[in-house]
């Protein structure tokens, strides 16, 4: 672990540490986090797919990794920088170091950079293009030539699942749930698991389809209602997803969150934009409009929904209080509710589980729409 390594941004800028995790090289959008924990719930999160992770918090690795704090299949980032990584984590779940988990699972990454730095770099020009090496900044200049710009990459067929699978999947930590009586489809975007536990929890029957699955055969389900998921990349990128939603609005009761509130703001008519350097972090303040509350919440999300040339068929029900982005729609004439959020957490606050309360009223018709 006392390799050297290289991070260099697209705009020339170096930053130079130590090897972290397996020794392989990475390109990608460069991303920062500023929550204090939850590192392996956001390695594991398939919306980072396609991106170099930064932590804004110094230390990584304190209580290591476990078996439970698994938010997919696999880790989707595509690197990991932090400032300094614990070498001697303690908890009494811990299986394995952040290091090992890293190795094991083939991810690279990179201790030692100045993070705060790195992080007012980013807030200061936006995210930017970035690739981590082991051999040389120059080699790291010419991956970033060579490579694609995160925009330009429909980033969905790689963390949506193959086939169908019944929530939980085996092997995966799912506490005792009630007898089931909804049956919910989830339109797997890059879905975290912690979306289907809490809807399981609810008493609800969960079923994951891929993100290529046609709304007439999500339909044939019988779905007592839908989830469009979170996941990675431009919501432009996904016209076919966005075709699906169109089918879907008015046929039953649907919750879309952050990917799945931004495609169904297109399919509305509305469009999404790129923000500067995102929300990405578990201390974000959005209000809910319906009730003046304000909620702390956990956020993953580079572009935004427009609230300008959405119809008359919608009302945005939420906004983020730092800068007056959409965070939310809710439907005036059919079931539908959006959040730009990850009313689930993990990591992050309990705030926005009456999300999914609420969700689960509006399928059971106790509710307005």
């Amino acid at each position: 672990m006392s390799d050297p390594a290289y991070l260099v941004l697209e705009d020339g800028t170096i930053f130079e540490g130590q090897r972290l995790g397996a020794p392989l090289s990475a390109t990608g959008e460069v991303v920062f986090n500023t929550s204090m924990t939850g590192y392996q719930e956001a390695l594991t999160d398939p919306s980072y797919a396609g991106q170099l992770l930064v932590m804004t918090y110094p230390i990584q690795g304190n209580y290591g990794v476990n078996g439970r704090d698994d938010e997919s299949r696999r880790l989707q980032v595509s690197a990991f920088v932090v400032r300094e990584h614990c070498l001697a984590p303690s908890h009494h779940l811990m299986t394995s170091t952040l290091h090992d988990y890293l190795l094991e699972r083939g991810v690279p990454g990179i201790s030692g950079v100045d993070t705060r730095a790195l992080t007012r770099r980013l807030r200061a020009a936006g995210v930017m293009m970035g690739s981590l090496v082991q051999e040389s900044p120059q080699q790291a200049l010419d991956r970033l030539r060579e490579s694609k710009r995160y925009g330009e990459v429909d980033l969905v067929p790689a963390v949506s699942a193959a086939n169908p699978f019944e929530w939980p999947p085996e092997g995966v930590y799912a506490p005792r749930e009630p007898e089931s009586v909804r049956r919910i489809v989830v339109l797997d975007l890059g879905v975290k698991y912690n979306i289907m536990r809490s809807l399981g929890l609810l008493g609800c029957d969960v079923t994951a389809v891929p993100a290529r699955t046609p709304a007439a055969d999500i339909l044939a389900l019988k779905p007592d209602g839908v989830v469009l998921s979170p996941g990675p990349g431009d919501p432009a990128q996904l016209g076919y997803v966005v075709e699906t939603v169109k089918g879907l609005i008015g046929r039953t009761p649907l919750m879309g969150i952050c990917l799945g509130h931004q495609v169904t703001g297109i399919a509305l008519g509305g469009r999404t934009y790129k923000l500067k350097f995102g929300h990405r972090g578990a201390n974000h303040p959005v209000k809910d409009i319906a009730t003046g509350r304000v909620h702390i919440t956990s956020q993953n999300h580079g572009y935004a929904v427009d609230g300008q040339g959405l119809p008359g068929s919608v009302e945005v029900s939420h906004l983020h209080l730092n800068d007056g982005t959409v965070e939310g729609l809710r439907g005036l004439t059919d079931p539908l509710m959006t959040i730009q959020y990850h009313s689930e957490a993990s990591p992050g606050p309990l705030d926005n589980m009456y999300l999914f309360e609420r969700f689960v009223e509006m399928v059971e018709g106790d509710a307005q729409p």
